[in-house]
């Protein structure tokens, strides 16, 4: 083998061993994509893929209407409209976020960021003082995943297939974790209630100046359910996946289960880089705090103006900026006779509104100051404990079919026209 006068004398230039390379080549090359879509695939893929993304329209409308000053009503229509699609992409960005970072951490991103719209506007209305919002908006958007949701899919799907069948002890493992998160709501009311100490009002709402036991009570439970939460991924994505796979589906081995979100992370498809994807995620979950921020701030008045009850803006109306894109998922997994993915999608997220979401305001508020806590008016409390309870009794056969859908719905309307009075 001959060498030219430029060839090194020895292999790699003297040097033993191969270079690593340097902390920004890595940087680079993670930004490059490699094997990945490139930048303008993903961003076009992002922006252009789905009909869905022309709603985008409003969010420059709702910025210019609330820096203008417009009407209160065209404020909160418009930021109302724009979070709609911006959660959509949210949605997006981490499921092309998750695909390349296997089960567990996949598991965790699609568990912080399933519900992120929903914590951007509780928080919004907390740092402004709209206690009473962030209390309705988290219990609606409860009732419309078990209700509202899982009724139109358990609807459709039953038009399309006589009867629907998912892993019932799964489903039942869940459903219990929702009752005992609807238990803890149930223990702050009856103090209230029925204690000498909780029925001492320091001024005419206890909501505005809860007593000292309250909040010891509301701040206590709510760091247990973080603590049942974690519990729960660890049940779910660890220790037992394969009481969350559909019974229809044979696993390799005890170590091969896949749960229901992960086989729907399997399925995505990458159409994203994954850098592309993380710039994605926080650039949304930017927007969407402008957009709650002006959302809320608009509700008081549009509310007096329109004569809208609050807690009917809270119950109905807010939940269905957050959960849009989810309910058409959900109902579409169900006519596809995917209900794994069905249950997965409203229970599942449902029990990360009840012991991740609410938990966690009631500690941002502590941080903050403002005195939230799991005290829901008994009107609230009974409502939410019938809905679980219906809900625990549909899907504990591990069936379903277009009459339990239809049940759903009818308990959700009936709910509703008492929000409309309330």
């Amino acid at each position: 083998m001959t060498s030219s006068e430029n060839s090194p004398l020895l292999e790699n230039g003297g040097l033993s061993g191969h270079r690593n390379p340097s902390f920004f080549h890595r940087v680079i090359n993670f930004m490059k994509g490699e094997d990945e879509p490139s930048w303008t695939e993903s961003f076009k893929f992002f922006i252009f893929g789905t009909w869905f993304n022309i709603l985008l329209v409003f969010i420059p409308l709702s910025f210019i209407s609330h820096t203008l000053d417009w009407d209160a009503g065209l404020v909160f229509l418009f930021s109302f409209m724009a979070i709609v699609p911006l959660a959509k992409l949210l949605g997006e960005a981490t499921d092309q976020l998750s695909v390349k970072l296997g089960e567990t951490m996949s598991g965790l991103l699609n568990a912080s960021f399933g519900n992120a719209v929903e914590i951007i506007v509780g928080i919004a209305a907390l740092l402004n003082g709209q206690l009473r919002i962030v209390q309705t908006s988290m219990l609606g958007s409860i009732l419309s995943n078990i209700l509202l949701v899982l009724g139109c899919s358990f609807l459709a799907g039953g038009i399309y297939h006589t009867e629907g069948i998912f892993n019932g002890t799964g489903a039942q493992a869940s459903a219990s974790l929702m009752t005992l998160s609807c238990i803890t709501l149930v223990i702050p009311a009856a103090y209230a209630s029925t204690t000498n100490a909780g029925m001492q009002n320091y001024c005419g709402d206890v909501d505005d100046c809860p007593t000292t036991g309250l909040l010891f009570i509301s701040r206590g439970t709510a760091i247990l359910l973080l603590g049942v939460y974690c519990a729960y991924l660890w049940f779910q994505l660890k220790s037992h996946p394969k009481l969350f796979v559909s019974p229809t589906d044979v696993p390799d081995s005890e170590g091969t289960a896949e749960t229901a979100a992960t086989t729907a992370t399997e399925e995505t498809e990458p159409r994203m880089g994954t850098a592309a994807a993380g710039i994605a995620l926080l650039s949304v979950t930017v927007v969407i705090a402008f957009c709650a921020e002006y959302l809320v701030s608009s509700i008081e008045e549009t509310a007096e103006r329109y004569s809208i009850p609050k807690a009917f803006i809270g119950v109905v109306l807010l939940p269905i900026v957050g959960n849009a894109a989810e309910h058409v998922t959900s109902v579409w997994m169900a006519m596809k006779n995917k209900y794994e993915l069905t249950i997965t999608i409203c229970v599942g997220s449902s029990i990360q509104i009840a012991c991740l979401v609410v938990p966690l305001l009631v500690i941002v508020g502590w941080i903050v100051g403002q005195p939230l806590t799991l005290h829901f008016h008994n009107f609230e409390t009974i409502v939410l404990f019938v809905s679980v309870f219906l809900v625990n009794l549909l899907i504990m056969d591990g069936k379903s079919n277009y009459m339990e859908g239809l049940m759903l719905l009818t308990l959700y309307l009936v709910i509703a026209l008492a929000f409309w009075v309330a």
